[in-house]
C-alpha cells in the first residue's frame, strides 16, 4: 500500500527552503557564485532534510509500523508514563539527515493527547523521553490494543508539530507530524506484542515493521 498524500518537500520546509533559496539568488547575482556557494550549500541541506517521501506500508493489520525515520536507541520493558501500565518501549532517534515527519504506527482511533513542555537535551539520551518536550497520542487500535506513541524534541529541534486531535481515526503510515531538526520517537507497547527489532537497527517510517500484535485480544 502506498502512502503518498502529500508534497515530496514536506510544507512545514517551504518557507525555511523559499527564504535560503531567495538569499542565494541574491547573493549569487550580487557577488557571484564564490561568495554565494556556501549559501547553496545550505540550501541543498534545507531541501534534503524536509524531503518526505512516500513509503509502502505493510498490509497486515496487526503490525506495528515505525512512526519516524531513523536508528533504535532503546528496546526495553519499562512503565508506560501516560497509560500507568508495564509496556514494552522502541525509541527510534532521528538525526538532522533523516526523514523527519511522523506516521500512525497502527490503524487506531486517538483516545487522548497530551502535550508537556520541557527540556532540549540530546535525543540520543534516555532521559530525553521524560524530561524534554514531548507531545503523546494514545491510539486504540483496531484490535482493541493501547499504543502510545511519544515525539521528543531534541538538543536542537525546537519545534514539535502534531496534526492529530482525539477522536480523529489514524492509517498505518498516515502522516500525523513532523519535528524539525533531530529528535526521537518512542512507543509503547503492550508486554504482548511481539518486537521485530533490536538496538541499532536502522527503521523506515510508514515501512518497518516495529513489532507484531496477537490477532485476538485477551
Amino acid at each position: 500500500m502506498k502512502n503518498y498524500p502529500h508534497p515530496i518537500i514536506a510544507r512545514e520546509g517551504w518557507p525555511f527552503l523559499a527564504g535560503i533559496v531567495a538569499v542565494s539568488l541574491l547573493v549569487t547575482f550580487l557577488a557571484g557564485w564564490l561568495w554565494a556557494l556556501p549559501l547553496w550549500i545550505i540550501s541543498l541541506f534545507v531541501l534534503q532534510f524536509f524531503r518526505d517521501p512516500g513509503r509502502n506500508v505493510p498490509t497486515a493489520r496487526n503490525l506495528v509500523i515505525a512512526p519516524a525515520d531513523g536508528r533504535i536507541v532503546a528496546v526495553e520493558r519499562v512503565q508506560d508514563p501516560y497509560l500507568k501500565r508495564d509496556a514494552q518501549k522502541v525509541s527510534v532517534f532521528m538525526n538532522v539527515f533523516n526523514v523527519h515527519s511522523n506516521r500512525s504506527p497502527v490503524d487506531g482511533v486517538i483516545e487522548e493527547i497530551w502535550y508537556n513542555p520541557g527540556k532540549f537535551v540530546n535525543a540520543d539520551l534516555n532521559k530525553a523521553s521524560t524530561e524534554n518536550e514531548r507531545n503523546a497520542i494514545w491510539l486504540r487500535s483496531d484490535y482493541g490494543y493501547d499504543i502510545t506513541c511519544v515525539q521528543v524534541a531534541g538538543l536542537i529541534a525546537r519545534r514539535i508539530l502534531c496534526y492529530a486531535k482525539p477522536g480523529e481515526w489514524l492509517a498505518r503510515g498516515q502522516r500525523y507530524g513532523f519535528i524539525r531538526f533531530g529528535s526521537r520517537v518512542d512507543v509503547y507497547l503492550p508486554l504482548t506484542a511481539q518486537v521485530r527489532v533490536s538496538i541499532g537497527d536502522k527503521v523506515r517510517a510508514g515501512e518497518t515493521v516495529l513489532s507484531e500484535l496477537p490477532m485476538n485480544v485477551g
